[in-house]
């Protein structure tokens, strides 16, 4: 029988949940299953997490061929701080920490040397400080690795989602669609599907206005860019239809009529997605050259620190790794 895949955990920002949740998940019975999980961090600061739980971090070299993966609560030296962290507090400190265990791991999945990566939590304000002008991960990672053709997809419940625009004031998303980008969006979406194992994906493509623009009464870029991307998807035989009204496609998505649905911009597409899977739901980010889920909540800096945070979105997040690496045959050495 061939080796669980490794399975990086990304700390996260230091001063939020992060590093609790990895360790939680690091943890679980259903996660080391399927996968032998590996903490990229400060390991004084995984140390102090392990501590908050009762749990022991065993500490790793820069080899991913230890024989204590799988069986203890690995971590790798990722970064080391310089200064003081404090719980819930927005820091450049903590951004740079965030971002230094991204860069690691990206260079890792890179090399082939893991078969995917789970990224806990950033704060966005703290990357900012830290001199990172990248409104997430999605957009980082895409950068990093000149990934042209990419998109976010949220899994909560039955409801599976996509974006065309992710991290975008509401009032520059109007301008932002184009015929062009929505279609490239369905067939990174359709891939991705394809990907997760659905033979023939059914995908709905939400319209931007309310009631889908009401034939141009609220709206024409449902007539003018959303309709011709879909018509233009499906010549290329992508099971795709719309663009529909967004107050009503995800009801009919979670009744299972259709796979996966195509969202026009950022809350349109979560909402939904959180009301059915708040608690274990991922994000994956399709069009990138190697796997990278992550659990579908922020860094809680309310509840930091306090053995209060549930890791179940972030082993929904590493399963859901560990499956698409043996699917895509995604295995480190």
């Amino acid at each position: 029988m061939s080796k669980k895949p490794v399975v990086v955990f990304t700390m996260g920002d230091p001063s939020g949940i992060g590093p609790e949740i990895c360790v939680k998940a690091a943890l679980s019975k259903k996660v080391l299953s399927v996968c032998r999980p590996v903490i990229f961090g400060d390991p004084l600061v995984v140390e102090k997490a392990g501590i908050l739980i009762g749990k022991k971090i065993h500490i790793i070299s820069g080899k991913l061929d230890s024989t204590e993966l799988g069986k203890k609560i690995c971590v790798m030296p990722a970064v080391k701080h310089k200064g003081r962290l404090k719980p819930g507090i927005v820091s450049a400190l903590s951004g740079i920490s965030a971002m230094k265990c991204i860069d690691v791991a990206l260079r890792y999945a890179l090399e082939g040397k893991i078969s995917g990566i789970v990224t806990a939590p950033i704060n966005k304000e703290s990357i900012k400080k830290a001199g990172y002008d990248f409104p997430g991960h999605t957009e980082y990672l895409a950068d990093k690795t000149k990934s042209a053709d990419f998109a976010m997809m949220l899994i909560g419940g039955n409801i599976r989602t996509a974006l065309v625009t992710t991290h975008l004031p509401l009032k520059k998303v109007a301008d932002s669609i184009t015929v062009s980008g929505i279609y490239r969006k369905i067939s990174v979406l359709n891939d991705g599907m394809l990907k997760l194992g659905f033979k023939k994906p059914r995908i709905a493509v939400c319209g931007l206005n309310p009631h889908a623009g009401e034939n141009g009464r609220f709206g024409t870029e449902e007539q003018r860019i959303i309709r011709p991307a879909v018509l233009k998807a499906r010549r290329r035989e992508i099971d795709c239809s719309g663009p529909f009204p967004a107050d009503t496609i995800f009801y009919f998505a979670n009744k299972g009529k259709y796979d996966a649905v195509l969202a026009m911009y950022h809350d349109q597409g979560l909402i939904p997605v959180k009301i059915l899977g708040f608690e274990d739901g991922v994000n994956i980010t399709l069009g990138l050259p190697f796997i990278r889920t992550s659990p579908d909540h922020g860094t809680a800096f309310d509840i930091a620190w306090k053995n209060r945070a549930s890791s179940k979105s972030m082993e929904a997040a590493a399963i859901l790794a560990a499956k698409l690496a043996r699917k895509l045959k995604y295995f480190n050495n």
